[in-house]
């Protein structure tokens, strides 16, 4: 196996064209490492990241197939953050107030369900709720610090109307 660069000119998946990428323009280990993370995060969160390029390689015009070169996983990795990236809670009084909530609905536990399943997580979430803000897969199951970014963002957004007896 030729190498250039200190890199293989092996393709990365199994291919049926010529259309080859040139060693200097394949991506290292890093860049790899990170789309594959950052790729399975996505899905994870229940997102749809599309085809992976790493594994599956870059579609031509003319319907064949090709590695991905590092400037396309760059990219990728790009849109890939962005899609999995938790919101900033807004900075001020709103804390105090959502550890009040979250004491009221679930006793502060990120992974609480009540009402037969419906409301899910630490500031009892339907799943149409939870999606407005953003929110992918079950409430229940994200991270403590998402589900306190995404409740700010709803308490900021519409007050604290969606929990009318803890909220007020």
């Amino acid at each position: 196996m030729p190498a250039a660069e200190g890199r293989s000119t092996e393709q990365l998946f199994p291919s049926q064209t010529d259309a080859f990428v040139s060693a200097s323009r394949l991506p290292d280990a890093d860049v790899q490492r990170t789309y594959l993370n950052h790729y399975e995060k996505a899905k994870r969160r229940g997102g749809d990241p599309g085809r992976n390029i790493l594994l599956r390689g870059v579609a031509t015009e003319d319907g064949r197939v090709r590695s991905a070169t590092r400037a396309e996983l760059r990219r990728s990795i790009a849109v890939l953050e962005r899609m999995t990236a938790v919101p900033a809670a807004p900075a001020g009084a709103a804390s105090g107030q959502l550890e009040a909530i979250a004491a009221c609905e679930s006793g502060g536990d990120p992974a609480a369900i009540g009402g037969g399943g419906l409301y899910r997580g630490k500031y009892q979430f339907t799943y149409e709720t939870w999606q407005s803000v953003g929110g992918t897969g079950d409430p229940a199951a994200a991270p403590e610090a998402e589900q306190d970014a995404r409740a700010a963002e709803l308490l900021a957004r519409d007050g604290a109307g969606h929990w009318p007896v803890c909220g007020g």
